[in-house]
């Protein structure tokens, strides 16, 4: 099956530079014949972008498989906070105080809590979701100390077509600045360099579900 020999390639490169980042297979836009493979084999931590997609696609399998993890990658809007609060265990980009309210509100009524990274802006791109650098530090103590929230690390997409080197760089000085241990950043063509700026989650679809 091509898509495993592609997993694993994907895994041994990622397990030669750091043993202890973890793949978090972006599995929007495939189905179940795609995906089940790997989940046969015993990957845990899938990704997708749209809540009512991944309702859809996994509320059995999860109930099946209670192992299995699930990251929201994609905006969440906050007439669907609810539904990806009991869907998803990472929301990978929790950037405003009203979805930062909602989730606080939906753990203080559930014995639910998941994990949080907050994206960042890292290059101020008008048209890219995040919070901006000169904001991260007073959300961060925010959500943290004010909502409690379990803020685990921080996420960032660099700019399309440049070197994303200066701003994986810049998250890790971030995180490391907030106590922060985990940086959720590097996608199919860009995670090892992610990797080597000390990424501990990378979120890889199109270099595992590719046929080329």
């Amino acid at each position: 099956m091509l898509v495993l020999k592609n997993y694993l390639n994907a895994r041994d490169l990622v397990n030669k530079i750091n043993i202890n980042t973890k793949i978090v297979v972006v599995t929007k836009n495939f189905s179940l014949d795609n995906i089940n493979p790997l989940i046969d084999f015993g990957h845990l931590d899938f990704a997708e972008n749209k809540v009512q997609e991944t309702k859809n696609k996994w509320a059995n399998l999860i109930i099946s498989n209670p192992s299995l993890k699930l990251h929201m990658i994609g905006k969440v809007q906050s007439n669907k906070a609810k539904d990806a609060f009991e869907i998803f265990h990472y929301i990978h980009t929790l950037d405003n105080e009203k979805l930062s309210k909602i989730f606080s509100k939906l753990e203080e009524s559930s014995k639910k809590k998941i994990k949080y990274f907050i994206q960042v802006n890292v290059g101020n791109e008008v048209q890219k979701n995040g919070i901006s650098i000169d904001k991260v530090h007073e959300f961060i103590k925010y959500c943290i100390y004010d909502l409690k929230l379990n803020i685990i690390g921080l996420m960032c997409i660099p700019p399309a077509e440049v070197d994303p080197t200066q701003y994986f760089i810049s998250l890790a000085k971030l995180a490391r600045v907030n106590n922060l241990k985990e940086l959720s950043m590097g996608m199919s063509n860009d995670y090892e360099c992610a990797i080597n700026h000390g990424a501990t989650f990378v979120r890889i679809g199109s270099k595992i579900f590719s046929s080329n």
